[in-house]
Parts: C-alpha cells; sequence; structure tokens
C-alpha cells in the first residue's frame, strides 16, 4: 500500500475516491452501466463507442471513427477502443490509470499493457473459466447454494437425453443448458422428440447442465467480492419474452425492482445465497462485482441458483441506482477500492443495511421487433422524459443520471444509435429507467410499460436503404450486446 492512511468510515471513503487522481476508464459501447459513478470517483471517465449525450457529457470521449466497423463481439468492441490512436494519444497526456469493460478478452489484456493500462477486474482466464454454467454449479455446490435438481453429461440423440435424464431422476419435461452464452440464446425446454430435433444443432457435442423444469420465477441480484466479505445489492425479478419489447422468445428485456413481487423471506434467501457465492469467488480468486440470476420454486419457495455472469453486467446500473437513493453509497463503489492501492476497514454489515429496503423501480430494455434494417434519420435524445395522461410521451429536459428522474411519470431514457446509424432486428434501441412497476405481480406486462416502449420507438424515423447499401448494419452483432 501507498502511504494513505487506513479508511475507517464511508465519510473517509467518499472523501479518498473523490480526491482521486489515477485515470479509471470505462470503456465500453456505451456508457450505461456505469452511469453516475463519475460523480462518485475522481478521474472516472468514460471511453464509447456510441456518443449517446451528442457531445454534451464532457466525461465521455468517443473517438473518431474511420469508416464503418464490422464487430462480431463486445470483445470486438473493446479491443477496438483500446487499440484506437486516439485513445493511446489520450492515455499518454495522463499517469497510468485503470481500464474497466462489460466484456473483454487475452487480446484486450494485450493492448491494454501495449498502451499502458491496468485492467480492474479479474483477468479473463478466470472470467471464462466461472463463465461456464457448469463451473457455476460446481462453485455453487462447493458453497452450499443449490441449483435446481440436475444432472450433467452429453447427448448426442434424444434417446441419450432421456437416459442422463432418468440417471438424475429429473422426469422428461427438462431444461437443458450449454456452457457457455446468453441464457435466452442457449436454454431450451425440451418435453418431446420434436423439441429435440428443433435444437439439437446448438446442443450435439457439448456439456449439457440438464435440469428438472420448475415452475418459477426468474430473478438476478449483483454481488460484489471484497477482502472483508461479499455485499449484495437489491433483489430483482426478470421481465423476459414481452413481444412488444423483444424478438426473442424467453429473451431478458429488463428488471422490476420490488420489495412486494416475492415472497416474504424470499429477498433475504437470495441475499444469503449471493453472499456465500461471492465469498466462495473471492476464494477462488476473482474480487470485485458479479450478478447471480437465480430461481425461485413458485409450488414451495425454494430459491435455485441459476448462472453467474462474472462481469459489469445489465443488473449494474438499476443496483447502482438503488443503492444510492436509498443507501447513499453505489455498490460499485467497493469494487473500485479492491482495485486501488488502499487499505480500509468498515462495519459491512452497517453497510449492506443500507440498502435492504428500497421502493419500486424498473428497467426496460427495448429491442426493435420488426424483421426490417433501415437507416436512421432521427433519433429521440438520451434523457429524462414524461409521460402524458393519455400514454403520450415527450422529451422533458436534458439529463445525464439517472437519479435525476422524478415522479413516476417521468423516465430516463438512454438511447443507443444515433443519426446515420440501422436499426435491424433485435437491435436495441435504449433503455429506460422508471420510478414504479411495469410488471403485474402475474407478470403481466403493465399498460404504462406498453405505452413507454411504442413511445420512444415511435420517436425513431427510419427510410428503407438505398440499393447500395449494405444488407446488414456494419456493427450490427448478435442483440443485447451494448449495454
Amino acid at each position: 500500500m501507498v502511504d494513505t492512511p487506513k479508511l475507517t468510515s464511508l465519510t473517509e471513503i467518499f472523501r479518498y475516491l473523490r480526491r482521486n487522481e489515477t485515470p479509471i476508464y470505462v470503456i465500453t459501447p456505451t456508457p450505461f452501466s456505469l452511469l453516475g459513478i463519475d460523480q462518485w470517483v475522481g478521474g472516472l471517465e468514460f471511453i464509447n463507442y456510441f456518443d449517446i449525450f451528442d457531445g454534451d457529457n464532457p466525461r465521455i470521449f468517443v473517438p473518431d471513427r474511420d469508416g464503418p466497423q464490422e464487430f462480431s463481439s463486445m470483445e470486438d468492441v473493446a479491443n477496438y477502443l483500446v487499440d484506437h490512436p486516439q485513445f493511446a494519444e489520450h492515455v499518454k497526456k495522463r499517469p497510468r490509470g485503470k481500464a474497466i469493460f462489460v466484456m473483454f478478452d487475452e487480446e484486450t489484456e494485450r493492448l491494454c499493457e501495449k498502451v499502458g493500462v491496468d485492467i480492474a477486474l479479474p483477468s479473463a482466464k478466470l472470467r471464462d473459466r466461472l463463465d461456464s454454467k457448469i463451473e457455476t454449479t460446481r462453485l455453487g455446490n462447493d458453497a452450499g447454494v443449490a441449483s435446481a435438481p440436475n444432472i450433467m453429461g452429453e447427448a448426442d440423440t434424444y434417446k441419450d437425453l432421456m437416459l442422463l435424464a432418468d440417471e438424475g431422476g429429473l422426469g422428461h419435461d427438462l431444461v437443458v443448458q450449454t456452457p457457455y452464452g446468453d441464457s435466452g440464446r442457449t436454454t431450451f425446454f425440451i418435453k418431446t422428440e420434436d423439441d429435440w430435433n428443433r435444437f439439437e444443432s446448438k446442443i450435439i457435442g457439448q456439456k449439457l447442465k440438464v435440469m428438472r423444469r420448475l415452475n418459477h420465477l426468474p430473478g438476478t441480484i449483483e454481488g460484489c467480492a471484497t477482502r472483508h466479505g461479499t455485499l449484495v445489492g437489491p433483489v430483482m425479478t426478470d421481465i423476459t419474452g414481452f413481444e412488444e419489447i423483444t424478438p426473442y422468445k424467453g429473451g431478458w428485456c429488463g428488471n422490476d425492482i420490488s420489495t412486494t413481487i416475492l415472497p416474504d423471506g424470499v429477498p433475504e434467501k437470495v441475499r444469503e445465497m449471493a453472499r456465500k457465492f461471492g465469498d466462495r469467488l473471492y476464494a477462488e480468486g476473482y474480487k470485485g462485482v458479479f450478478c447471480l440470476d437465480f430461481l425461485l420454486d413458485t409450488d414451495d419457495h425454494t430459491v435455485y441458483l441459476g448462472e453467474l455472469n462474472p462481469r459489469v453486467s445489465g443488473a449494474t446500473p438499476p443496483t447502482n441506482l438503488i443503492t444510492t437513493t436509498y443507501g447513499g453509497c453505489p455498490l460499485f463503489l467497493f469494487h473500485i477500492l479492491e482495485y486501488l492501492d488502499v487499505d480500509y476497514d468498515l462495519d459491512m454489515e452497517a453497510v449492506q443495511a443500507r440498502w435492504n429496503d428500497y421502493d419500486n423501480w424498473t428497467q426496460l430494455i427495448l429491442k426493435q421487433t420488426e424483421d426490417k434494417v433501415e437507416l436512421i434519420t432521427e433519433v429521440p435524445p438520451s434523457g429524462v422524459w414524461r409521460m402524458a395522461e393519455d400514454g403520450s410521451v415527450s422529451f422533458l429536459r436534458a439529463a445525464h443520471n439517472i437519479t435525476s428522474v422524478g415522479d413516476e411519470n417521468e423516465a430516463f431514457y438512454l438511447r443507443v444509435y444515433g443519426v446515420g446509424e440501422y436499426c435491424y432486428h433485435g437491435a436495441d434501441m435504449g433503455c429506460l429507467l422508471a420510478r414504479g412497476r411495469m410488471q403485474s405481480d402475474d407478470r403481466a406486462l403493465t399498460e404504462r410499460a406498453k405505452a413507454w416502449n411504442a413511445g420512444l420507438k415511435a420517436a425513431f424515423h427510419t427510410v428503407p436503404l438505398a440499393a447500395e447499401a449494405p444488407a446488414l448494419p456494419p456493427h450490427g452483432f448478435d442483440a443485447g450486446k451494448w449495454f
């Protein structure tokens, strides 16, 4: 450690971080994942691909594009930004700094070393190993965190799958997962041989996690594994598969953050699960934020481990919103402390208690559901929008922070694509955060949610592509990746 004395209170931590002079670069397609953290941490800025505030945010640096870019993953976006000559020039003017990504790989690590930046996240090799649903299950078992009844194995035929299910006593109504990838595209529901025939090309030749299908409610929680134990954020339930919002059956399209959706006692079970798992991750060499998906068996209220996202995730923005608004201290500050050269010692139970009570909020991820590719000619601006009594929505004011939202008729909207970009089937059209719930107790989308979705999408104006235009957007790849 340097000569900084040990920090022993939140006030001392806040002061230390606000005075921080170590450059911290959040290198992501948009600033959404950690928007607002810059108000707590000196020296932090966003290095982005999309200029979603149209040059109006002084803490966002967007390198010039040298022609159309073709990306196949978020790792490609990270590597493009780190390898950009303007970023290298930007870094040269400052002391050696730290970089934060959502997704990165070993090439990113090489490029960061070349430019003189340290990555403030666990290594790509460790993250890749932990990202496997098979490895998550093993670690959960080690930590005493149960997964839904399951068996591991491989299956090249429907008969093989049935034999595997019989060995595990799972019945024949199954959920089958492959090790890597977004659960919306690597989870398969198989009850008949016809189901198998539909999915077999994506299953054969891979290690599988085969589970009994449950009546369940899906949810998520973010934690932060630290030297003093694991802290956890608000318990969220998932918003999935609504055809108005996403074209993907079962695809994630947001979260409700509510104390009233889950039965009594369940949030405590989820928080305890996340704490145990985070402590096991720390023992594995992982430190900092992670996201755990969970399944609530609605028949008996048992909580099961779902999957691990060992990274800044889609749950990070609402987590920091809630922990800031109701606890006065965003969870991500403790991630940063783990990677800065400073010692601290706090009553972690007291910190955790600040975050256990909160009001209702919702996050919606809006995707294009129409199967077309068009050029965008007009876009809705990022900032605070307002809904009128008739359900129409209109831009209210510019804002750079999610906490700028007032009552339940307002919402913070952050777009992705700008004028001259392409919209396409499954493209992320933006993210909305608002007070209140947008999913009913029986998991139906509210009329309010439908109105926000329709109103913001209607604010995009597009034209068909010219004959010489590309058939696909030049930076387009599997949807759901820009946040």
